[in-house]
């Protein structure tokens, strides 16, 4: 079912470590096979910049939520201890305004099968294989492969091998862990907590669900996909300062464009006829009278 997933994690990988292979040879640096390390990382590149467009749209519709704000709180105080009219309401208010409030994680979620073909195509570097001819690979490349290390270890390994590759994984697993916080963190401070909850749910999924699930799983990791997850988060990072700062959150404070609201959100928003006047209101009107 995954392997047409596989196989094209693989083409990429190997093309990469072909072009470097030319360059730097089968040397090694530093106790290191470049030539696959760094194939690891364009792997990233070429994922990132083939979702970028998609990266946009996230944005894009990010902004779009934004501005829905007022209404949305409209609806929520309309329809209190109604969940099932709320939730029909917003979804119309997301039609009618073209907006998408999955947009948030879409590109997360096409990333998961590219990183279980990352994982897949890595583990068995690890663990070796019979059919070392899988994929598109040759035996000549698997067995390279195999003998690839980064400062002495085998990017096939991982935390539980002991020795120095515990060292150098669970170094690396805790930069992965944190930079994974960081690029959820980055994102919440520019654009704010959604008041939207299914929304606010995914932020918060996003911010301190997934790094605590890799506290765990990171374990498990050979080394070479830790390489894959921290190189991506990286990339995140300043792919998302670039985009923030050419498409700008709404400054807290500023006035907001006039946009034409609905009418029963409008009279949600409006005050009841007959309710009381505030303290303040009544003050104006005594000093009014005064005068």
């Amino acid at each position: 079912m995954m392997d047409w997933i596989y196989t094209i994690v693989s083409k990429v990988l190997l093309l990469w470590h072909s072009l470097f292979d030319k360059l730097f040879g089968d040397g090694t640096w530093l106790a290191t096979n470049w030539d696959w390390v760094l194939a690891i990382v364009f792997l990233v590149l070429t994922v990132r910049v083939i979702l970028f467009p998609l990266f946009i749209k996230q944005i894009r519709s990010q902004r779009a939520m934004q501005t829905l704000q007022p209404q949305l709180k409209a609806l929520q105080e309309k329809h209190k201890g109604d969940k099932e009219t709320l939730q029909r309401e917003m979804m119309e208010l997301y039609r009618r305004e073209k907006a998408n409030p999955l947009m948030g994680c879409l590109p997360l979620l096409i990333q998961m099968p590219i990183f279980f073909g990352v994982f897949h195509v890595i583990k068995r570097l690890g663990t070796g294989t019979s059919d070392e001819t899988l994929y598109g690979w040759t035996a000549a490349q698997f067995q390279s492969g195999m003998a690839a290390d980064l400062f002495g270890v085998s990017i096939g390994g991982t935390f539980r091998d002991g020795g120095t590759a515990a060292v150098l994984c669970g170094i690396l697993g805790i930069v992965m862990i944190i930079t994974t916080y960081m690029t959820s963190r980055q994102m919440i401070l520019k654009t704010g907590w959604s008041e939207d909850p299914t929304q606010k749910m995914m932020q918060k999924l996003m911010l301190y669900g997934i790094p605590a699930t890799l506290i765990i799983s990171a374990v498990a990791f050979p080394l070479g996909l830790i390489i894959y997850w921290t190189t991506t988060n990286l990339f995140t990072l300043g792919q998302q300062m670039w985009v923030l700062k050419k498409y700008p959150p709404p400054k807290m404070g500023s006035k907001p464009e006039p946009k034409v609201v609905d009418p029963e959100v409008a009279k949600a928003l409006a005050p009841k006829v007959g309710a009381k006047p505030t303290t303040a209101a009544k003050r104006k009107t005594v000093k009014k009278n005064v005068g």
